[in-house]
This record gives structure tokens, sequence and C-alpha cells, in this order.
């Protein structure tokens, strides 16, 4: 027999498949949905967190439980050939950033190569589609390296990712870091996701032609929608070959 949870889900989410619940509805609260099956509302948040699980349902803080459109799939481009996780292009696709000041601490120490207090900045990242976060990124630049211009607004994704390729130096050395991993509290709140839905973090490391690290970005992608995607390049008698 189906503990009170599952036959809560399987409701909802019967409610979801068959449009009686459509895309961007809001759910009833909590508290309705508790009373409404008779349960504790601690029974009712791991009933939804089940749907959240399954891409079906995105709790938006402050505002409650909505039914969450289909959002297409991330292929991230591995080995340097891209920037950013991609996806095709879309009038919908947008992306917000907020720039801030910060000094290195911990891990970026270590990734940046740089010491402890080193000034950097910040470009916190969320691409959107329609109004469903898609995936996170944070980047990280010395200082001394950012331009004076900064992105504080959203823009469409195409465009952001074209500035921030342009304030890049030339790179002569890419590094990247593939794990699966649990959201932490920040990353799920951020991306509407539950905090028991894996995700795809890669850690990419940026050198120029001296060796310098020059940025350091920290993307998180949903594992419900990302795929990555890495070419090898190897250097044969007859020069560069791909595979």
């Amino acid at each position: 027999m189906p503990s009170r949870r599952h036959s809560i889900a399987n409701d909802l989410r019967d409610r979801i498949t068959t449009a009686r619940l459509k895309p961007g509805d809001r759910l009833p609260s909590e508290a309705q949905l508790a009373t409404q099956y008779q349960v504790s509302t601690a029974t009712l948040r791991s009933a939804l967190a089940m749907l959240q699980g399954e891409g079906l349902v995105e709790k938006i803080h402050g505002k409650g439980n909505f039914v969450r459109h289909s959002l297409r799939r991330i292929t991230y481009a591995g080995g340097g050939s891209t920037q950013a996780p991609q996806a095709a292009p879309d009038a919908t696709l947008r992306i917000t950033v907020r720039t801030t000041k910060v000094r290195a601490r911990g891990d970026l120490t270590a990734l940046l190569q740089v010491s402890t207090g080193c000034p950097l900045t910040e470009f916190h990242c969320v691409s959107y589609e329609a109004k469903s976060p898609h995936s996170l990124a944070r980047i990280y630049v010395p200082r001394d390296l950012a331009p004076a211009a900064v992105l504080n607004e959203p823009c469409p994704y195409v465009g952001a990712e074209a500035r921030f390729v342009a304030l890049r130096p030339t790179s002569a050395d890419v590094r990247e870091t593939v794990s699966a991993r649990l959201p932490t509290p920040e990353e799920a709140s951020t991306l509407r996701i539950s905090t028991v839905l894996a995700v795809l973090a890669i850690t990419r490391v940026t050198a120029d032609i001296t060796g310098r690290v020059v940025e350091a970005a920290l993307l998180v992608l949903p594992g419900d929608r990302a795929d990555a995607v890495f070419t090898t390049h190897h250097v044969t008698d007859e020069g560069w070959t791909e595979r």
C-alpha cells in the first residue's frame, strides 16, 4: 500500500499530467493542501519534494508552489569550446547578472592561484527560460582584469555570453572538473529545484598564455535537464585531428 506522501504525489501528478493543473498554475498553499489531504505539513512537503525532484513543480520563495513549465535540456560543451551552458537560441532565454566586489577566500585562492584577500569581481549569473531558472554560474575574475563597465541588468542570453567572452584575455589553457552532487540549499532555492535532485557541477579554470589564471567559473546545472559533451583534440603527424 502506498504511503500517504506517495498517494498525494500520485494525485497531484495525475492532475498535472491530465492538464487539470496547467503550467504556471499556482497550487493551493501548503496549509490548504495539508488540510485537503488530512496530513501533516511535513508529509505534504515531502510529497511536493517528490514532484519538485521530477521537475513537475517548482517552489518560488515567498509566492508558493507552481506547476513548472517544460524546460529544454541544457548542453554544456566542454574542452574550452564554449564558455557557458548552451541551449537553442530563443527570444525567451535571458540571463540576469549580479556583479559584486569580493575578496579571495577558501577554495578561490587555490583555483585562481592568488593570496587570501586578493580583490576579485564576482559575476553571479542565472539564466531563465520564460520565468523559470535554467542554470547558475558564479564567475570570479581578478579585479584588475574585470572591465570597468559591469553587467547588472537582465539581458538576452546570447548578448550576455558575447560580453563575457569579450572581457577574457586570449586563453591558452582551460581545465574543467565535473562532478555530480546534491545542490546546496542556496542553489536549490535559486534554481527552484528539490534539495534531493542531483546537479551537474562544473568547475572551469582558465589561464592566459603566460600561465596566469584569469577566471574561475563554478557552474551548476540541474540534473533533470543537463548534458555535458567534451571534445578531445589530438596531435598527429598530419596535424590536429578532432574526435
